[in-house]
């Protein structure tokens, strides 16, 4: 192991970094599986992976495969150009979803401000542009993002925003109905809210927006950059619903740790954004493709998805038969293994900082929503492990 000087680094950090993050006093240096280590050699079992982006742990097999097998080729290739990669990811995606097209970008903010951009495309000819997000959402950190979330500490110091967005109550339809004007083109919606605290939009009314949609031809834009997949338990995760919308929005764990952003734009809507309409340098680079079809091949070879709605409940209910836990917490909240446990608690920063001590890692939200998202390829006795930790950070608290 490479010694490592914490205190050169957070000077190097101090010097040399824009300083836009708030650090916890913590050097990770190595990663396998549900697993990281620091620069002194300690592990700790990693239950909120780079904010969801390592779905499949750190790592995993077959996303190195990918990546090794494409170091020997190429890197980067311009769009101006075809590779092989693009199009085997993409036609992956619309077989695991619905008949459609994809944009590749580097991010989720990204992938958001195309289904922002597209929005506005798709309702010029009407002179519609308004789109409608819902209190507590978050979309991402551009200006058009950041001012399509439905929560204002992101959006100080940031005006004048670019207008055209509505903010309505989370799973309140008639909040939905009275919203719609002569210049709504779109809703944007995550179907379970990640920053927001894990909130899980409600099937009727899921529904309900589907059908509203269809009726008065206003586009449904899912933001799944969170709950991609598998971790719901779907592979998105809108499928719960039984809907299909018109656009939905992937990043984080699709990468397997790589940067990588997705526009996913149902058939019917194809041509609304064409040559010249939308780009990104970097996207859908061969590389970072490779890497996500690698976690797509850990998907669908390991039995992940089932996977997920094995280890979710048993998470949960490890939770509540945990006296040293339960006797803390009010509701667990989430679906699969998106899990937001509320703290009878004001701030449950202390929780964070003690379970970092004890080698669990785990993020909290929301100031008291302990944010637990596991790799999803879990095992129980890791899960079993990070009940262990969390107990006795409760029971120490």
């Amino acid at each position: 192991m490479v010694k490592i000087d914490m205190e050169k680094i957070k000077k190097m950090y101090d010097d040399y970094v824009l300083n836009t993050y708030v650090r916890q006093d913590l050097c990770i240096t190595r990663g396998e599986g549900t697993w990281v280590e620091d620069e002194k050699g300690k592990k700790y079992l990693d239950f909120f992976p780079g904010w969801a982006v390592s779905g499949t742990g750190h790592r995993h097999p077959k996303v190195i495969a990918r990546i090794e097998e494409q170091l020997k080729k190429i890197l980067h290739v311009s769009n101006n150009f075809y590779n092989e990669n693009q199009p085997e990811l993409a036609k992956k995606i619309i077989e695991h979803s619905f008949p459609g097209k994809v944009f590749f970008s580097n991010s989720g903010a990204e992938a958001n401000e195309g289904a922002i951009k597209f929005a506005r495309k798709y309702g010029s000819a009407s002179s519609r542009y308004e789109i409608i997000t819902m209190e507590k959402s978050f979309h991402g950190r551009t200006l058009a993002t950041l001012t399509a979330t439905g929560q204002d500490k992101v959006k100080k110091g940031f005006a004048p925003l670019p207008e055209g967005f509505k903010h309505i109550p989370f799973n309140d339809k008639e909040a939905f109905l009275s919203a719609i004007s002569d210049k709504t083109v779109a809703v944007m919606i995550e179907p379970v809210q990640g920053e927001g605290g894990i909130n899980v939009a409600g099937e009727s009314y899921m529904r309900s927006l589907a059908e509203i949609c269809r009726e008065k031809d206003i586009l449904l834009i899912c933001d799944e950059v969170q709950t991609c997949m598998g971790r719901t338990g779907k592979m998105f995760g809108y499928q719960h619903f039984g809907i299909e919308p018109d656009v939905i929005t992937l990043a984080k764990s699709l990468g397997g740790g790589m940067p990588i952003g997705a526009l996913v734009i149902k058939d019917k809507h194809k041509d609304v954004l064409g040559p010249g309409s939308h780009a990104a340098t970097f996207g859908g680079s061969p590389i970072v493709c490779a890497a996500a079809l690698g976690v797509f091949d850990a998907i669908e070879e390991e039995g992940l998805l089932e996977n997920v709605n094995v280890m979710g409940p048993y998470l949960t209910e490890s939770i509540k038969k945990s006296k040293d836990i339960s006797k803390y917490i009010g509701k667990i909240k989430g679906k699969g293994l998106m899990l937001g446990v509320e703290l009878n608690i004001e701030d449950g920063s202390k929780i964070v900082e003690e379970c970092m001590k004890e080698g669990l890692l785990v993020n909290c939200t929301q100031k008291n929503i302990l944010r637990i998202m596991p790799p999803i390829n879990v095992k129980k006795e890791e899960i079993d492990i990070a009940i262990d930790k969390l107990s006795k950070v409760m029971e120490k608290i």
